[in-house]
Order: C-alpha cells, then sequence, then structure tokens
C-alpha cells in the first residue's frame, strides 16, 4: 500500500441526516495529482469537505498524518491542507490582494507574524495564477473566470503540502483550464500532493496519476488511468457508451462518447446485394 498523509476510514457522511456516502474508504497517495470523477450527486464534493474538516463523519474518521482530524485545531489542519471550495463569497469591495493575503492566516497569530514571507507568498501566488494586475481591483468587478483564479491564489498562498481543489476550472475558458491544470501538474512536479474533483473526464485522464472514481456515494474504481479506464467503466458509471483510444499527446485514455450526431455521421453499411461499382 503507497503512503498516504491523508485518508479516510470507513467513513460515512451525510447531510441532515441524509447519507451521502457509507462505510467509505480512501487512501490518498502521497505526491499524487488525484481527481476525483462521477456523476452529478454521487458525493465527490461532499467527500472533499469531509476530508478538509468542514464535514464531520457520522461514523469512521479521516485521518491526517496518522490523527483524527476531529482531534486537530482548525489552524493546525489549515497548515497542512488547502482547500478551494466549489462556491466561495468575498466580502463586499475586497481588494484581490487582500482577499488572497488572508490564504496566510494559517501561518498568523497574535504575537508571531512574518510579513516579508506572506508578501512573498502572495505574489507568488498573483503571478502563477496570471492575476498580479488584478491585484488591486475590486474582486465584486471581476468576470467569474477572474474570480476562480483569484480564488484558486489564495488557496495557493497557504503553502500547504495538502491541496484539496473542488471543481477548480469552474467558469474558465478552455485555454485558462488548460493554464490552471497545467499548473496544478507543476505543482505536483515540485511535491505537492493535490485532491481535485473535475467534471471532465479526459482532463482528469490527462492529468490525474491517481484517478478515483464514484458512483451513488461510492469508489468504485481507482488507479492509474491508463489501468481503470475502459469504455465497459465508463458505461457503468455514467450510463454513456464510448470508445476508449489512447490520447494521440499524452498516451492517456482518451473517451469519445457515442452520441445521436455519431450515429447520423455514421457511413451507412453496404448490403451484400448492393451492385459493385466498377
Amino acid at each position: 500500500m503507497e503512503p498516504s498523509r491523508l485518508r479516510a476510514d470507513d467513513v460515512t457522511l451525510a447531510y441532515d441526516g441524509r447519507v451521502v456516502s457509507q462505510g467509505l474508504d480512501l487512501a490518498v497517495p502521497d505526491g499524487s495529482f488525484t481527481v476525483i470523477v462521477g456523476p452529478n450527486a454521487c458525493g465527490k464534493s461532499t467527500l472533499l469537505r469531509g476530508l478538509a474538516r468542514l464535514l464531520r463523519p457520522a461514523a469512521g474518521q479521516v485521518v491526517l498524518d496518522c490523527r483524527s482530524v476531529a482531534e486537530l485545531r482548525t489552524k493546525e489542519v489549515a497548515r497542512q491542507v488547502g482547500l478551494l471550495p466549489q462556491t466561495a463569497v468575498a466580502p463586499d469591495g475586497i481588494t484581490v490582494a487582500d482577499l488572497v493575503a488572508r490564504g496566510r492566516y494559517p501561518h498568523q497569530d497574535l504575537f508571531r507574524r512574518d510579513a516579508a514571507a506572506d508578501r512573498a507568498a502572495v505574489a507568488a501566488a498573483l503571478a502563477a495564477t496570471g492575476t498580479e494586475e488584478l491585484a488591486q481591483r475590486p474582486v465584486d468587478e471581476l468576470s467569474g473566470g477572474q474570480r476562480q483564479r483569484v480564488w484558486v491564489a489564495m488557496a495557493l498562498a497557504q503553502e500547504t503540502p495538502l491541496l484539496l481543489l473542488d471543481e477548480p476550472t469552474t467558469y474558465l475558458d478552455i485555454a485558462h483550464q488548460i493554464e490552471l491544470l497545467d499548473l496544478f501538474a507543476r505543482l505536483n512536479d515540485e511535491g505537492a500532493t493535490l485532491v481535485a474533483v473535475l467534471h471532465d473526464l479526459n482532463h482528469a485522464a490527462r492529468y490525474a496519476t491517481h484517478l478515483v472514481v464514484m458512483k451513488d456515494g461510492a469508489v468504485v474504481a481507482s488507479g492509474a488511468p491508463q489501468e481503470i479506464v475502459t469504455a465497459d467503466l465508463i458505461e457503468e458509471v455514467f450510463g454513456l457508451p464510448s470508445v476508449v483510444i489512447d490520447d494521440p499527446l499524452t498516451g492517456r485514455p482518451l473517451v469519445v462518447p457515442h452520441s445521436a450526431s455519431t450515429r447520423r455521421s455514421s457511413p451507412p453499411e453496404r448490403s451484400a446485394e448492393a451492385p459493385r461499382v466498377p
């Protein structure tokens, strides 16, 4: 078994008494870029909230560095685990620079604050997300895509070895999606462990070093994308007939779904009695 600083052991997660996942086991391999995929409402974001200590398990435990996160203080967890939530609301009138600086909160207290380190971390996060020119603008004046990159910058400024990302490419056009995923891959190459919820199967297969597939609150497959992504799995989980081919750029699995349009564009089968054209 691969080493794992962060894992869920026989966890049950529920909202207002409604069970979303029961008896869930998941170990995040250290140094991995783990991506969680699955249909809508299958429990992906709920699992991420449980791992981040935002949702207390109804049973079982989430373990960070061999200790239950329920036993840890909030700042202890926040120094190790950063979170980009699916939806976030900025205070009215706050500037981009001030919002990103809030990512430094876990490293500060009443008696200890390294202002130089904080400034450097904020500057690096703004540069990494291409948001330096937005630094003095109010967040509520930004487009959805700009805001999403600013929230990513805040998570990066937290400088945690574990980073949880709930649909980080939301609101971004395809160019910025790839730019951001490339950034996450680079952070992973530099030693960070990342866990992301993504909807795009092909982005997941291209970037994940470890893929987790969920359905109905349970993990139905996990492992390297090359080992687990098959047409049978895609149909079982998403109800989507497809073919899986090798991505011509990466060699990773590439899911090509069947659709009404592909059936319409397929050439008709030749009849056995059709006359031959000389």
